[in-house]
């Protein structure tokens, strides 16, 4: 099993992230149906659910940045080593 190098696991995590927060603001944008009957309300997104999963995607992306960051700086400290 291979492990990917840090730096690609931050940018996967960073464009997960970006593709859930494009799914939430869709979700907390959509406007709400005047009258829900039992079917369509559950097929309409929960505003509140979708701005948790916003504030989630905001954390992932913040850690992924971290995580490229911390890459960043441990490749630089071993050329620095090396060199």
């Amino acid at each position: 099993m291979q492990i990917p190098p840090a730096s690609v696991s931050g940018v996967t995590g960073f464009n997960s992230a970006q593709s859930d927060l494009s799914k939430a603001t869709i979700d907390v944008a959509r406007p709400a149906p005047a009258q829900q009957s039992a079917e369509l309300k559950s097929d309409t997104p929960d505003k509140t659910e979708a701005l948790i999963k916003a504030t989630e995607a905001a954390n992932q992306a913040e850690a992924s940045a971290k995580v490229i960051e911390a890459a960043d700086e441990t490749v630089g400290s071993i050329i620095d080593i090396t060199v």
